[in-house]
C-alpha cells in the first residue's frame, strides 16, 4: 500500500489504504494531517518535476520540454541534492548513493515545502491554532512529518537497501529534508552550526 506518481497518464495516486492514520486521521489537528499526508501528496506530486518526472510533458509523453537555461539551473540544484546524500553514512565505508536517491529526495523537499506551505495557508484569517502538548502547529507539523519514517531495521536491509534501492533509508528522509527548511529551524530554534542546520542549503522549487 503506498502512493504513486505515474508520468505515462500524468497521474497521482492514493489508494484508500493509506489514508487513515497516522498518515491521516480526521480526528488530529490540521498540523498533524499536513506534515503527514500533505507531504506525501506533495511528494506525488513533485515527482513530475524530479529528475525523471521533468522529462514528460502535460499529456505524459516524452519530452525535453524545458529550456536549456532552466534545465541547467534545475541541474546544479540537484546537485546540491546529491552531494547531500552521498554524505550520509550507512554505516562504516557505506554511504547512501546520492545519484540513485536523487529523484525520492527531491519528492520528499518539494512534498514537504509545498505541505508546509499550505498549512500556513489554511491558518490564514483564522484564530492562530492552540499548542498541544506544548508543540506549536509549526512544530507539530514537522513531528508529523518524522512520524512518517519512524522505522526499526536490521543493519544488514540497511546495506541492502543503500545499494539498490532509490528511496534513501527512513532516518535520512527524516532529517535530510528538514535539514534544508529554515521554517524547522525556526520552529524549533536550531542555531547555525547544529545538526539540523545545513551549512549549505538546498532547495529546488
Amino acid at each position: 500500500m503506498n502512493a504513486g506518481y505515474n508520468p505515462p497518464n500524468n497521474e497521482i495516486i492514493f489508494p484508500a489504504g493509506i489514508l487513515q492514520s497516522p498518515l491521516f486521521d480526521p480526528t488530529a489537528d490540521d498540523a498533524v494531517n499536513y506534515g503527514g499526508m500533505g507531504a506525501i501528496i506533495g511528494h506525488e506530486l513533485t515527482h513530475g518535476f524530479d529528475d525523471q518526472g521533468r522529462r514528460f510533458d502535460a499529456k505524459g509523453n516524452l519530452s525535453d520540454w524545458w529550456t536549456p537555461d532552466d534545465r541547467k539551473a534545475f541541474e546544479e540544484r540537484a546537485q546540491c541534492i546529491i552531494d547531500q546524500f552521498n554524505g550520509y553514512e550507512v554505516e562504516k565505508g557505506l554511504n547512501q548513493k546520492g545519484e540513485l536517491v536523487v529523484g525520492e529526495s527531491i519528492a520528499d523537499l518539494g512534498g514537504l515545502t509545498i505541505a508546509y506551505a499550505a498549512l500556513q495557508k489554511s491558518m490564514e484569517g483564522k484564530p492562530r491554532p492552540k499548542n498541544i502538548d506544548g508543540f506549536t502547529p509549526e512544530q507539530r507539523f514537522f513531528l508529523a512529518y518524522a512520524h512518517n519514517w519512524a522505522t526499526n531495521m536490521r543493519p544488514e536491509y540497511a546495506r541492502f537497501l543503500a545499494v539498490q534501492d532509490p528511496h534513501p533509508l527512513a532516518k535520512f528522509r527524516a532529517n535530510g529534508p528538514l535539514s534544508n527548511m529554515p521554517e524547522f529551524a525556526e520552529a524549533f530554534q536550531c542555531k547555525a552550526g547544529s545538526p539540523m542546520v545545513r551549512p549549505k542549503r538546498c532547495q529546488i522549487w
